[in-house]
């Protein structure tokens, strides 16, 4: 029996390279995400366990007192968060579906188009979006205004702004493009004959969305839902421009903290009490609606 040959120099070069390149292609990723992520969360949770002030200097003590004043002091803002972030992504998915499902199955050549319309809000700044809102829902705003004095239907003392309400419909509107594209992109992916299998087996449409169109478009409701959720649940522009000192959601506590106080260890604290509760609530959110089964 007679061994086999080695195998050329080249050509293990070459299949070394090829296992390495995957990972090459990640570095720059990771080096991104090392740089820009990893160390300034871990600077904050140095400042969250510290004391001091920005004058002084800051101790790193490993105390726990800027958690224990978030928790206790703050739960009002992010029970806020919670519901006003809610609340925008069930709206969201409300309208966005519809539009997803008639732009994935009705959009014919027109589809393009409908797109950029989806996204065309993204060209113009998030603030000024917002501002544009606070302008539309205004006492004598476009919508109010005749609602007021031409129609008679409204009293002349109601008002949107400053309003929870506000809040939440200007949280929608902003996010509202990151719930469209997902389920575009789940709903897009659907072969029509299994649709149109179910209506030759005697389903009805509402059947047939049922048991066909909504169980293969749940990755979309998945992402879409994770995509507004997260920033809607940590936003404060909205709260800040439409809303009212009693509507303030834990972004606009954070923000002031940093910004304003330059009490680092609690605003520190407060980020990492947000993040964590967002984990928490997409891990149950996870479980509940099978991701499992959705990516496997």
């Amino acid at each position: 029996m007679t061994a086999a040959a080695p195998a050329p120099r080249g050509g293990r070069l070459r299949e070394r390279l090829g296992r390495a390149t995957p990972y090459l292609l990640l570095t720059p990723g990771i080096l991104w995400l090392l740089v820009f992520y990893v160390v300034p969360v871990a600077q904050m949770f140095v400042f969250s366990i510290s004391t001091g002030s920005l004058v002084k200097g800051f101790t790193l003590t490993f105390g726990a007192e800027a958690y224990v004043e978030g928790l206790s002091n703050f739960g009002e803002q992010f029970g806020h968060s919670l519901l006003y972030g809610g609340l925008a992504t069930v709206l969201t998915l409300l309208i966005g579906f519809p539009v997803a499902y008639t732009i994935a199955f009705r959009g014919g050549r027109y589809k393009n188009l409908l797109l950029f319309l989806v996204i065309a809000p993204f060209f113009t700044s998030f603030l000024i979006r917002t501002i544009s809102w606070k302008i539309l829902l205004g006492d004598e705003g476009p919508l109010l205004g005749p609602l007021k004095h031409v129609f008679g239907i409204l009293p002349g003392e109601f008002s949107l702004t400053s309003t929870p309400v506000a809040v939440v419909a200007g949280l929608t509107y902003n996010f509202l493009p990151f719930m469209i594209l997902p389920l575009y992109v789940a709903l897009e992916k659907i072969d029509i004959r299994l649709i149109e299998a179910a209506n030759d087996l005697y389903a009805s449409r509402w059947g047939a969305f049922r048991q066909v169109t909504l169980p293969l478009a749940l990755p979309g409701v998945f992402a879409g839902s994770l995509l507004t959720f997260i920033p809607a649940m940590g936003d404060f522009i909205n709260a800040e421009l439409l809303g009212s000192p009693q509507t303030r959601m834990i972004g606009n506590v954070i923000q002031n903290r940093f910004l304003i106080q330059n009490d680092y260890p609690t605003a520190a604290a407060l980020s990492f009490i947000l993040m964590i509760g967002i984990l928490v609530a997409v891990t149950v959110y996870a479980r509940l609606l099978g991701t499992e089964q959705l990516t496997g």
